[in-house]
């Protein structure tokens, strides 16, 4: 369009938008614009309410007695009382002209809870715990598993199966195997959820005596405790679960046989496929230097199978974190 413009000074309009193909009624407007009509001021209308009521209103929404509530609660007990001041949704209207549309009332405000990072290089370092209902005989009646674990190794250190969930219960339970493995002051961290068993005072007593620390999961941030969540599924998903137990003897007969398999036969996928009691007792190296043996027999048997080359055993872990941070290039990365 401007070059049209400039062309139609020598050779005229026509032909100027001719050899462009620009619209020449386009050039007309452009050289002629509209004039800017400006908009009309709008007169309130009759029935606003005037500015010393408003002030009067927003003092009443503002007063002690109704800074908390809403204003359809507020016109109510007006109302009750003989008082009419505005609609419910002048009131509305009022608090939006200053920015009050929003949660009124005082809540409480839950604090920020760090985000738990640890970190356990060995066995009898970090134990994670927690309980799960078993279903009981009848509906609506349950069972209760107390399970300890050790996160390097995944060893199951200690268990118990009660009628209830109980505070006094969990804190005999940790007293019995933290004296059973002889943990020493300083050497341990406890690491479990918000539960109120989990954050009792008779259990937090007990470890503060022995010299353990304590660590809990946020609210309701299951990957807090990983751990003990995926344990519960290797149980649940056990083929000889039962839909319920008939009572508290058939849940700890279960357990009985349950927990020396998952400790001594189960081969772990998160620990290279060793069983936590090999990992828990030292013997890692033993048991993946004999697979190592039988593989490289393997493959001196039939090197043609093996297109990658000799197979190796894979690595056993060196520390297993809860929430690992994440590295500082990574983070930037991540942003």
């Amino acid at each position: 369009m401007a070059a049209a413009e400039e062309l139609s000074g020598t050779t005229g309009t026509t032909r100027a938008c001719r050899a462009l193909g620009v619209d020449r009624s386009g050039l007309y407007r452009r050289r002629q614009p509209r004039p800017v009509t400006p908009t009309p001021t709008r007169p309130p209308p009759v029935s606003a309410l005037p500015d010393h009521t408003r002030r009067e209103v927003l003092a009443v929404l503002h007063s002690e007695r109704f800074v908390d509530k809403a204003p359809a609660e507020i016109q109510a007990s007006l109302l009750d009382e003989g008082t009419y001041l505005c609609s419910t949704r002048s009131m509305y209207r009022i608090l939006e002209s200053e920015g009050e549309v929003r949660e009124r009332r005082n809540q409480l405000r839950h604090p920020a809870y760090a985000k738990p990072e640890l970190v356990a290089t060995g066995p009898n370092q970090l134990w994670s715990w927690d309980i799960t209902k078993l279903k009981g005989p009848a509906t609506w009646t349950y069972l209760y598993l107390y399970v300890i674990l050790d996160i390097f190794s995944r060893y199951v250190v200690g268990w118990m199966v009660a009628s209830k969930e109980s505070a006094e219960l969990a804190t005999r339970l940790f007293e019995e195997t933290i004296a059973k493995y002889g943990i020493a002051a300083g050497q341990l961290t406890i690491h479990a959820d918000r539960g109120s068993s989990m954050k009792s005072k008779t259990l937090a007593e007990l470890l503060v005596d022995l010299g353990v620390a304590k660590t809990h999961s946020r609210p309701h941030v299951s990957d807090d405790n990983p751990y003990s969540e995926s344990h519960f599924k290797t149980l649940k998903y056990c083929p000889s679960f039962p839909a319920r137990f008939g009572s508290l003897e058939h849940a700890r007969a279960f357990c009985v046989d349950f927990f020396p398999w998952y400790n001594n036969e189960h081969h772990h996928s998160g620990i290279a496929f060793l069983t936590p009691d090999a990992l828990h007792h030292g013997r890692a190296a033993e048991v993946l230097g004999r697979r190592q043996r039988v593989l490289d027999a393997a493959y001196r048997a039939n090197p043609e199978r093996f297109f990658n080359g000799p197979p190796r055993v894979p690595a056993p872990p060196t520390a297993a974190w809860i929430n690992k941070p994440v590295p500082l290039v990574a983070a930037e990365v991540l942003r």
